[in-house]
């Protein structure tokens, strides 16, 4: 009689590991994919905003901006927020003021709300953003590169619909508020299966949780590790959120029709998709991380140089965007590999984006102002090709250590 429930208990608990381990997937996918639409959906229709509410280049370039700056601002808050409520709760949260904030932008008649939309989603998308390499810590740390290549794919194909689909839905709908709006519906999809985690968590997590957080929970300021990454994601993130709000009207002022540059500009997300795929096969055949920050940075700075001589433009946007495709999926894995706990991943992970995303914040007004004062983007392109040769070079650095977990090189 004895035997029978040693045979029989193993099933049910193997079950419930898989399943929850297949929720957590799923809800980090969902999640992560609602990081980017709200923002990608912007440039589509950016000249009808402008014509609609009668915004300039510079002041219409806030519209992504706001979020960045958002993104960098809030990040060591989220943390703090965690402390007290947990990484899935507060991304849960997170996640429903970016849906309240979707559903406003239908209502849109004025500049000012518009802007107020931007400012909610951006906080939404600010807290959410560093817990999520703290939920791969606690959930999923013995897969951490594969883990944050379905997580970087996420948010490559948030960028790739958002980009893609809101056009078509605005010549559909007629209604440059409707086709924003409509990236609620990734939200709506996400919610059940994090109110689903929320009710997995054991009562005990957030006590367990705040006992670990007077040691894990600091932000890394003293660490040069740390400081190196948050350079590089600056970096990274200027270049990037530069071409997702002004990439179209690069590539037409490059001689393009209005057609190609949407369907480069699809290329451009698409191809950012498998990014983190490839660093993850990459890895196993040459596992220096050092080595492909070089050769990621390089390829930015290629396709960058290729699209400011207006030359090869469907090369130049492919490997640009796999490029920094794979910047991203690097900048994200070396914060969880290189810490030891899911507290001490977001505390990174806080501090990376805090800094990058403050620099990352200025790329598109930047950008922006110099076309309003050149009336063109040649200057513009320039300058993110030698960032992104001081990507490499500034990756050079990342030097070796004894401590594996520390291994960058």
């Amino acid at each position: 009689m004895s035997i029978a429930p040693e045979t029989v208990s193993p099933i049910p608990i193997h079950k419930d590991y898989v399943l929850n381990r297949w929720l957590c997937v799923t809800a980090l996918f969902m999640a992560s994919l609602n990081l980017r639409p709200v923002v990608a959906s912007i440039a589509p229709v950016l000249g009808s905003i402008q014509h609609d509410l009668g915004l300039s280049g510079a002041v219409s370039s806030l519209l992504v901006s706001i979020p960045v700056l958002c993104m960098g601002i809030l990040a060591p808050f989220s943390v703090k927020l965690s402390e007290r409520l947990g990484i899935e709760r507060v991304i849960t949260w997170s996640l429903m003021l970016i849906g309240g904030s979707t559903l406003l932008r239908l209502f849109i008649h004025s500049a000012s709300l518009l802007f107020l939309t931007t400012l909610l989603s951006g906080i939404g998308i600010a807290m959410m953003g560093p817990l999520l390499s703290g939920f791969i810590k606690k959930h999923m740390a013995d897969r951490a590169p594969s883990t944050i290549a379905i997580y970087s794919m996420a948010l490559a194909l948030g960028a790739a619909l958002g980009s893609s689909l809101t056009s078509p839905l605005h010549w559909k709908l007629h209604s440059w508020q409707m086709s924003l709006s409509f990236w609620l519906i990734p939200v709506i999809l996400a919610l059940p299966l994090w109110f689903n985690v929320l009710k997995r968590q054991p009562l005990s997590s957030k006590a367990d949780s705040a006992i670990s957080l007077g040691k894990s929970l600091e932000i890394p300021w003293h660490k040069g590790k740390a400081w190196i990454l948050a350079l590089q994601f600056g970096l990274l993130s200027l270049v990037f959120y530069s071409l997702l709000a002004w990439l179209p009207l690069m590539i037409i002022a490059a001689g393009a029709s209005m057609l190609h540059a949407g369907i480069m500009v699809t290329l451009f997300a698409l191809i950012q998709i498998p990014s983190g795929t490839v660093v993850q096969q990459l890895l196993k055949m040459h596992a220096s991380r050092r080595s492909w920050l070089i050769v990621s940075s390089l390829m930015q700075a290629a396709g960058l140089l290729l699209i400011f001589c207006s030359t090869y433009i469907w090369f130049a946007v492919v490997i640009c965007g796999l490029g920094s495709g794979m910047l991203f999926a690097l900048l994200n894995l070396l914060p969880v590999e290189m810490t030891s706990s899911p507290e001490e991943a977001a505390s990174w992970a806080a501090m990376i984006q805090c800094i990058g995303f403050l620099i990352g914040a200025a790329g598109p007004l930047l950008t922006g102002y110099l076309h309003d004062r050149m009336g063109h983007f040649n200057a513009g392109i320039l300058a993110m090709v030698f960032i992104s040769i001081a990507m490499g070079i500034i990756s050079l650095s990342m030097v070796s250590t004894e401590n594996s977990k520390n291994k960058i090189h």
